[in-house]
């Protein structure tokens, strides 16, 4: 199934969200029927649950394979809970990069299976019972803040704070999975991911955990010519951290969230780059085939947390560390 690019007025106000509101209510009102009509189950295992209130990127995937090796280090056996968006595999199935490709299982799953054993379907709950058979002792799942039918023990937000909540408007005249006053009630804390330029942090009295995404290699590309293209929520941001880290653009391609790019796309990527190597995210890189792979580079990215304690104290009150 195609993924479209989130519409660039979903950033800021204007007359398409305006005629958009009808719909976004509907949309809102929808969501908030299919809550009060669902009875939370609780899994077999404490679940923390990084989300957003966005479509599109935020971050999520950097920091729960972070706090997955937090968990990890600190004598926890954690497993990942997510739905396989863009895979073929019905779940649960264990993740295996082995034998599983992204157009199995999804790009983010193979990615977070550094970090602890990953398993798929729509299905948490019944992902969360393979992972306990398994030896998991907690559950980390990556996204479904807005999925009503599994408990979670722990909601935490992840927002990009150069993003914020874009023009604060609902699906589809905004980016907004739901009312941003009831997805902050919801939330036990909100880790903000780079500066607040937005100023959403004054809508809610929540915990605030501050962090920053940092490129792990952007030495390999300082004061090189490289042509970088991306497939993920918002690609500039991509384009923009090569950037910072010195690497000289010579052509940017976005396209969009999960593509999955034809051998003759990228052929032309690498002819339009007339030599510069071309580098994409590690979300992309898993997408590719292993011919593409090894002539491809990649920008690795990490979270660096500000206050480790502090995150440290918020997992602690659900799972003993």
């Amino acid at each position: 199934m195609p993924v479209l690019s989130p519409p660039k007025f979903w950033s800021r106000p204007g007359i398409a969200p305006t005629l958009l509101w009808p719909f976004a209510e509907a949309f809102a009102a929808f969501g908030a029927a299919r809550d009060a009509m669902t009875t939370a189950q609780r899994a077999p295992l404490p679940v923390i649950c990084v989300g957003n209130l966005v479509a599109g990127g935020a971050g999520k995937t950097p920091v729960v394979e972070s706090i997955a090796r937090l968990l990890t280090e600190h004598g926890r056996k954690p497993a990942i809970l997510s739905r396989g968006y863009g895979g073929r595999l019905r779940g649960p199935i264990r993740v295996d990069p082995a034998r599983h490709t992204a157009r199995d299982v999804g790009d983010e799953p193979l990615l977070l299976t550094r970090a602890a054993a990953v398993w798929i379907g729509s299905d948490r709950i019944a992902s969360a019972r393979e992972a306990a058979s398994a030896g998991a002792d907690c559950a980390i799942m990556d996204d479904g803040f807005q999925n009503p039918r599994i408990a979670k023990n722990l909601s935490l937000l992840t927002i990009d704070g150069a993003y914020g909540l874009g023009n604060g408007r609902v699906m589809p005249a905004g980016p907004l999975r739901e009312p941003a006053e009831r997805g902050l009630a919801r939330a036990d804390a909100i880790i903000l991911l780079g500066e607040n330029r937005t100023g959403f942090l004054a809508r809610s009295d929540k915990p605030v955990l501050r962090a920053v995404l940092e490129p792990v290699n952007s030495a390999d590309f300082d004061a090189k010519p490289v042509a970088a293209f991306a497939g993920i929520g918002r690609p500039e941001k991509f384009f923009t951290t090569l950037e910072h880290g010195g690497a000289h653009l010579v052509a940017r391609h976005a396209f969009p969230d999960h593509h999955f790019y034809t051998d003759a796309e990228l052929r032309r990527l690498a002819d339009k780059a007339n030599g510069a190597p071309l580098v994409t995210t590690e979300k992309d890189w898993v997408r590719l085939t292993p011919e593409w792979r090894a002539r491809v580079a990649v920008l690795a990215v990490h979270v660096v947390w500000q206050d480790r304690v502090s995150l440290l104290n918020i997992l602690s009150s659900v799972i003993p560390l």
